[in-house]
């Protein structure tokens, strides 16, 4: 699945080799649908629903027997269990603090999947992106946060998902690279070699 056109993605990695070029830190961008299926929680609503459904008889003039409740309610519950997996929907049902966890899970697997942790100096960079939960995550290794104070990355997480909440993924992703790679530049400026050590192409999940 594309999360981003042609055009988007060839911006992306241009800023990112724009960023790159003014500082030994290395970013890396990444994007995914989900962090997580959330199975769970439409299933369980849809279960609780349809066990309450027959108290819609007591609101109509006639009554079904008791096989016919059975009936009711497995029918309530498929088209519930279909009808909520609806991504708005299920968005809803699942609580934030539960969503917030899976994305910092999966934001942290793909700092070690994407190898930012194997950079000469511990200067990488991870910006995830996880689109169902509408969330931003932004990890920086351990050279980072020698030097650079908590909070710097706060308003530049909360400008980008206004951005995704807006459906301008791509502006973000390229807002917020630039405003990475100012900080790396003030605290990590680039050398004379300054290797590319990571990819600068988004990766899709």
């Amino acid at each position: 699945m594309a999360f981003l056109n042609d055009s988007d993605k060839q911006q992306l990695r241009e800023a990112i080799r724009q960023a790159e070029a003014n500082t030994s830190g290395e970013i890396v961008t990444v994007i995914a649908h989900a962090s997580g299926n959330y199975f769970y929680y439409p299933t369980l609503w849809a279960a609780v629903l349809a066990i309450l459904s027959p108290v819609i008889l007591l609101a109509l003039p006639w009554s079904l027997g008791p096989l016919g409740i059975v009936e009711l309610q497995l029918l309530v519950f498929v088209l519930l269990a279909i009808g909520l997996r609806w991504a708005p929907i299920k968005r809803r049902l699942v609580p934030r603090e539960q969503q917030r966890q899976y994305c910092a899970r999966r934001a942290r697997e793909q700092f070690l999947v994407q190898n930012l942790h194997t950079t000469r100096d511990r200067t990488g960079v991870l910006l995830f992106v996880s689109l169902f939960e509408r969330h931003v995550e932004l990890l920086a290794d351990a050279g980072i946060h020698a030097r650079v104070p908590d909070g710097t990355w706060d308003a530049l997480i909360r400008r980008f998902t206004a951005r995704i909440q807006d459906d301008q993924i791509g502006d973000g992703f390229v807002e917020a690279v630039n405003a990475i790679g100012t900080h790396l530049a003030t605290h990590f400026p680039a050398d004379s070699t300054n290797p590319n050590e990571l990819p600068d192409h988004l990766v899709e999940l």
